[in-house]
C-alpha cells in the first residue's frame, strides 16, 4: 500500500507540462498490456488493460504493438503538441518506422500513428534512464515514510553528526552566510543535503545504523551491496558510503547464514587413483523416484572406473541389501568377476552391515563418500545424468514406459565416445568398435503400434544382425573345412538318422548300443531349400517328414527294403520304453493309498530313474514286467 501511495502522489506523480518532451514506457504480458506517460523522470498518468480473448493467443511482437497503439490513442491529446518518445522492451518495435505491414492487427493498428511525431527506442540497463530515475524517487520516498515513523531521534542524530565535522561546520557557515557558496550543498530549512541527499556526519555508529536500517528492514530484504547501496544513496550521502556498505553487508550474520555460497568451491580437486585393468575398480549408485514401468521403480548403475562401461539394472522398492547383492551377482559378477574396490554414496544399502560383511569377506574395500559429498562418486552422477537424460528424451511422452528402453539405454552409452579414454567404452571391454547401423525410421509403417516396436527395437536388431552375420561367417568357414558337399535327387532312397536321446525320447530296443542308428529308406519327394528334404514317411508316421540332409543317409544298391519308422509321442519324439523296475513303495493321491514303482529307462542311466504311479506304467506297456529286479 505504501508503494502504491507512493507512485500515485507527489513528489513521484507531477502534472503535465505541454512544453517538455512526454516519454511514454509500454509493455505487455501474457495476459495484459500497460503504459506510463512520464515527463522529467516524473509520472503523470497510468493505464493497463487485460487482453480479450481473441488477443491471448497474438505473437510477443503483436501484444507489445498493441500496447504501443493503446497508450498512443490514450493520450493522444497531449502527444500531439510535441514531438514524444516511445520505450519498449521488444527489440523489433524500434524499426517499427521501417517494416512493411505483414500482419491483419499490424495493417489495423499502424494508422493509429499516422500524423504524430515520435521516436521509438529499445530500452535496456543503459537506454532506460527515465525508469531509474523514478526508482531512485519512489526508493526516496518510501525512505520518508520509514524515517516518518522514527519520530524525530533519528534527524536528532543526523545533525549531531554534523557538529563532530569540522568539514561541515564550515560548509554550514559558508551557506548561511552565501546559499551559492558551495554549488553542490544546500542549507534549507535545518537540513544540509548534497545533490538532494541527506548529508551524514563522520559518526560511524550512526553510519552504520543507517545502513542496517536499510539493509535488514522489509523494505530492504537483507539484499546484496548494489541493491542496498542504490537504496541508501537515494537518501543519504557521506564519503566512502559504498565502501561501508559492502563491508556491512558482507558481515551480515543473517546474510552469511541463509545465502548461498557464490564463489568456487573450497578444496583443490582429489581424484581417486587410476585403475590398473578393467572392472577391477567399479563405482555403484541408485536412481530413484522414477514412475513405475513394469514394476519397476529404480536403477542400479554400475559403471567400471577405468573403462567407463556401464551396466544399468531395474529394481523395484522396496529393496534389501540382500536383494541388491543378489542383483550384482546375477548380473555383473557372471560377466567381469568380483572388483578389487567399490566406490560409491552413503545409500543405506551400502552402510548395512549386510553390505559391509558381504564384501569383506569377498576381499573388496568399499569407498564411500564422505557426509555431503556426492563429488567422491562424480564418475557414476554423471553417467546417472546422462541415463537420465536419454530417457527423458526418449520416454517423455510415456514416461511409464522406461524399462523398455534400458537395454538400449545401456548400449547407446557404452557405444558412445568418452573423451576421457579416447575410445567407446565397448571396444575397450570387447576389443573391437561398436557396430553402426541406420536407425528405423518413424512413419514408415502405418501401423502405429508397429511404428513405435521397430523404432524402439532398431538398434538392437541392426547390431545383432551384424554381429550374427560375423559370426555366422566365420563358423561357416571353420565348419566347411570339416564338411562336405552331398546332394539327392528326387526319387533318392534315404535313411533317416533319428535322435533317440533328446530330452525324454529313447530308441524302441532296450540296450541303444547295440541298436540301429538310421531308420528306412524312403524316397525323396523333393529338396527344401539348400540343405533340407521332404521324404516319403509312411502313412501312420507322427514325425515331420522335412529333414537336414546331415541326418540323412544315401541307400546303396538296388534291393528294395521296407523302411519302418518306431513309435512316437505327440511331440513327434520317439518314445520312451522302461527297462526295470528298480524299487517300489507306497504313497498318498489325494485321498487313497497308491504304489509307486522306481523306473530305469532305456536312455537314461540308473541314477536317473524316475518315480511313476505303477497303474500309469501298467496302462502304458502292458507287456513290461512290472516285478523289481533281483
Amino acid at each position: 500500500m505504501q508503494l502504491k501511495a507512493a507512485m500515485t502522489t507527489a513528489p513521484v506523480l507531477a502534472l503535465p507540462n505541454l512544453q517538455d518532451q512526454f516519454i511514454i514506457e509500454t509493455d505487455a504480458s501474457g495476459l495484459g498490456i500497460g503504459a506510463v506517460l512520464m515527463q522529467k523522470g516524473h509520472p503523470l498518468a497510468y493505464i493497463s488493460k487485460t487482453l480479450a480473448p481473441k488477443h491471448l493467443g497474438l505473437s510477443t511482437y503483436e501484444k507489445e504493438l498493441l500496447a504501443l497503439v493503446y497508450a498512443v490513442e490514450k493520450w493522444r491529446p497531449y502527444l500531439m503538441s510535441s514531438p514524444f518518445l516511445v520505450k519498449t522492451d521488444h527489440f523489433s518495435l524500434k524499426y517499427l518506422v521501417d517494416q512493411k505491414i505483414s500482419t491483419p492487427l499490424q495493417a489495423k493498428l499502424l494508422p493509429k500513428l499516422l500524423g504524430l511525431d515520435y521516436t521509438i527506442v529499445y530500452k535496456n540497463g543503459k537506454d532506460n534512464t527515465a525508469a531509474d530515475a523514478l526508482s531512485r524517487v519512489a526508493s526516496a520516498h518510501l525512505l520518508t515514510l520509514t524515517l516518518s515513523t522514527l519520530d524525530t531521534e533519528l534527524l536528532a542524530k543526523i545533525k549531531d553528526s554534523w557538529t563532530q565535522d569540522q568539514q561541515l561546520q564550515q560548509i554550514i557557515t559558508d551557506l548561511t552566510a552565501s546559499p551559492q557558496s558551495h554549488s553542490k550543498f544546500t542549507w534549507s530549512q535545518g537540513l544540509l543535503k548534497r545533490k538532494g541527499r541527506l548529508l551524514v556526519g563522520s559518526d560511524a555508529a550512526l553510519r552504520q545504523h543507517l545502513i542496517q536500517l536499510v539493509h535488514t528492514s522489509p523494505f530492504g530484504g537483507h539484499s546484496g551491496t548494489e541493491v542496498t547501496y542504490r537504496k541508501l544513496v537515494a537518501w543519504f550521502y557521506w564519503k566512502g558510503m559504498k565502501k561501508a556498505v559492502r563491508n556491512m553487508v558482507r558481515e551480515c550474520s543473517t546474510c552469511q547464514r541463509c545465502k548461498p555460497l557464490l564463489q568456487a568451491p573450497a578444496g583443490t580437486l582429489q581424484p581417486l587413483p587410476i585403475p590398473g585393468a578393467v572392472w577391477v575398480d567399479i563405482s555403484l549408485d541408485f536412481i530413484e523416484g522414477l514412475p513405475l514401468s513394469r514394476g519397476k521403480d529404480t536403477i542400479l548403475v554400475v559403471v567400471d572406473r577405468l573403462s567407463k562401461y556401464a551396466h544399468f539394472l531395474p529394481l523395484s522398492h522396496p529393496f534389501t541389501a540382500a536383494r541388491v547383492a543378489q542383483l550384482y551377482f546375477e548380473n555383473i559378477y557372471r560377466l567381469h568377476g568380483l572388483p578389487r574396490t567399490i566406490v560409491s554414496d552413503r545409500d543405506k544399502v551400502f552402510i548395512s552391515r549386510f553390505w559391509i560383511e558381504l564384501f569383506a569377506l569377498q576381499h573388496v574395500a568399499l569407498h564411500m563418500s564422505t557426509a555431503y559429498h556426492p563429488q567422491t562418486d562424480g564418475q557414476t552422477e554423471v553417467v546417472n545424468k546422462a541415463l537420465e537424460t536419454f530417457l527423458r528424451c526418449m520416454t517423455g511422452e510415456r514416461p511409464k514406459e522406461w524399462v523398455l528402453w534400458l537395454p538400449l539405454a545401456e548400449w547407446w552409452y557404452n557405444s558412445n565416445w568418452h573423451t576421457a579414454i579416447g575410445t567407446t567404452p565397448y571396444e575397450v571391454v570387447y576389443g573391437q568398435p561398436p557396430s553402426l547401423h541406420v536407425p528405423y525410421i518413424t512413419g514408415d509403417s502405418t501401423v502405429a503400434a508397429v511404428d513405435r516396436s521397430l523404432q524402439a527395437r532398431e538398434e538392437c536388431i541392426k547390431m545383432l544382425q551384424f554381429h550374427l552375420a560375423r559370426a555366422q561367417t566365420r563358423m561357416k568357414a571353420q565348419a566347411d573345412q570339416h564338411r562336405r558337399e552331398v546332394e539327392f535327387q528326387e526319387g533318392d532312397l534315404v535313411y533317416v538318422k533319428l535322435q533317440p536321446y533328446r530330452q525324454t525320447s529313447v530308441a524302441v530296443r532296450t540296450c541303444h548300443k547295440l541298436s540301429a542308428k538310421y531308420f528306412g529308406p524312403f524316397p525323396v519327394l523333393a529338396r527344401i531349400g539348400k540343405v533340407a528334404y521332404k521324404l516319403q514317411l509312411p502313412p501312420a508316421a507322427q514325425i515331420h517328414p522335412v529333414f537336414y540332409i546331415s541326418q540323412l543317409k544315401k541307400h546303396v544298391g538296388t534291393a528294395a527294403v521296407q523302411g519302418y519308422l518306431p513309435a512316437v509321442d505327440e511331440a513327434g519324439l520317439i518314445q520312451a520304453q522302461p527297462v526295470a523296475i528298480l524299487d517300489r513303495r507306497l504313497g498318498k493321491q489325494g485321498h487313497h493309498a497308491v504304489v509307486y514303482v522306481l523306473v530305469q529307462w532305456s536312455n537314461r542311466p540308473k541314477e536317473e530313474a524316475t518315480w511313476e504311479l505303477y497303474s500309469d506304467i501298467e496302462a502304458r506297456f502292458p507287456q513290461f514286467d512290472l516285478q523289481p529286479k533281483a
